[in-house]
């Protein structure tokens, strides 16, 4: 497989020349070994893809256009993963697989039963770290656009901005709700709820209900927090999308 690398906010051309940000550089040259000739893809992160070959492998590292990819490769879903913060590093893990499965964005969300709490510089650096798994994540499973990790919010706060969005809106919930099977494709944006380990208290499931979300059952197991949103969110693809 052909290495990829993320290239922000670049517009190139064939026979153009490219310097690799700094990480990437170091990645390519530090990581895998790459040598002048060896053939890379450069990727912007909203869309555009070009094939190239390393012209230079010292300080800078340097990629000579050859030729533009093949574009968006993007799902026609829209899914917004709305995750409660978990435990440990699984965050890591979710927005990683999240990406490879082809969500839109994702929102993480602090609940009152999560195990972790994080504001502040804390959030903020947090945040950035998971941004930068997102884009280890498409150079990896091949997609174009990168998904926005967005700042971690309070519950409450999120259902006062989920009232301004327009789409569908599903809560998972262990404890019933509708099918995927028995529902017909969405045509709009859709967010998707996950709880934290403890699961959502009483009052955060009406208040979530009262901003529209809807109860959806994954079968009779019970999934847990890091399991759940990503099961999800394979079930709406291979139903609704292009798994």
């Amino acid at each position: 497989m052909i290495p990829r690398f993320h290239c922000p906010a670049l517009a190139a051309a064939p026979g153009s020349s490219v310097t690799l940000p700094d990480q990437a550089a170091h990645h390519a040259v530090r990581v895998l070994r790459l040598r002048v000739g060896d053939a890379v893809t450069l990727f912007s992160g909203n869309g555009e893809e070009w094939q190239g070959a390393i012209a230079e492998a010292g300080r800078d590292v340097r990629v000579t256009i050859n030729a533009s990819g093949p574009g968006i490769v993007e799902p026609e879903l829209e899914i917004t993963l709305v995750q409660s913060l978990p435990s440990g590093d699984k965050m890591d893990w979710i927005v990683q697989k999240a990406v490879e499965l082809g969500v839109s964005a994702i929102q993480p969300v602090t609940a009152r039963r999560s195990v972790v709490k994080l504001d502040g510089d804390r959030a903020r650096k947090r945040n950035v770290h998971w941004q930068e798994v997102a884009i280890s994540a498409c150079e990896q499973s091949g997609r174009n656009v990168v998904p926005t990790v967005l700042p971690l919010l309070d519950l409450n706060q999120y259902f006062t901005h989920a009232r301004k969005e327009e789409g569908l809106r599903f809560l998972l919930s262990p404890e019933g709700g509708r099918r995927l099977r028995d529902m017909e494709k969405p045509a709009g944006r859709i967010s998707l709820l996950i709880g934290p380990e403890g699961g959502f208290e009483d009052g955060e499931v009406d208040a979530a209900r009262s901003v529209g979300f809807t109860p959806l059952q994954l079968g009779p197991r019970v999934l847990r927090t890091e399991t759940a949103g990503l099961a999800a969110l394979a079930a709406m693809m291979a139903v609704w999308g292009d798994l």
